[in-house]
């Protein structure tokens, strides 16, 4: 599934993501290292073309993870102070590089990447928004391919 199919699905939480993840130039990206454990680094992200996309430095350790276990979660800048500024925003899933084809030409034409670079397609597994509703409650939904959106609170 990838975002344009997710914001079918769930056109408001996947309007909130983009604002969050607009709201800030760099995010965080957590991949899992060749003996399993994380490893998390900055990232930017873009929103082009129906997809999810994750550019990235050659030979960087966070895409030679993705070329050997494409799993990823990816967490949208929280931003200043601790408001969270709305929401915090959580991606999981698996990302797929593009190294040629109308895509990546597509894509090269939008951004203007520094050159070489890696170039990843993602496919959603989970997205999850957290947030503080009424300064009472703890708002999480979660939402996952072929299921509909839950939404749970606490107090």
């Amino acid at each position: 599934m990838n975002w344009a199919d997710f914001r079918r699905a769930v056109p408001d939480l996947a309007r909130t993501a983009e604002e969050r993840f607009g709201a800030y130039r760099h995010h965080v990206l957590a991949t899992l290292r060749q003996d399993g454990s994380p490893r998390t680094c900055g990232i930017e992200v873009r929103f082009l073309g129906g997809q999810l996309w994750l550019g990235m430095m050659p030979g960087s350790r966070k895409a030679l993870d993705l070329r050997r276990d494409p799993r990823f979660t990816l967490q949208a800048n929280p931003g200043e102070g601790t408001g969270m500024g709305g929401a915090d925003i959580r991606i999981g899933g698996r990302a797929y590089e593009v190294e040629d084809g109308a895509a990546r030409a597509a894509y090269v034409e939008e951004v203007e990447p520094p050159q070489p670079f890696h170039l990843f397609r993602t496919e959603l597994t989970e997205v999850v928004r957290t947030c503080v509703e009424d300064d009472t409650y703890l708002v999480t939904q979660v939402w996952k391919p072929g299921g509909p959106l839950r939404t749970l609170k606490r107090a």
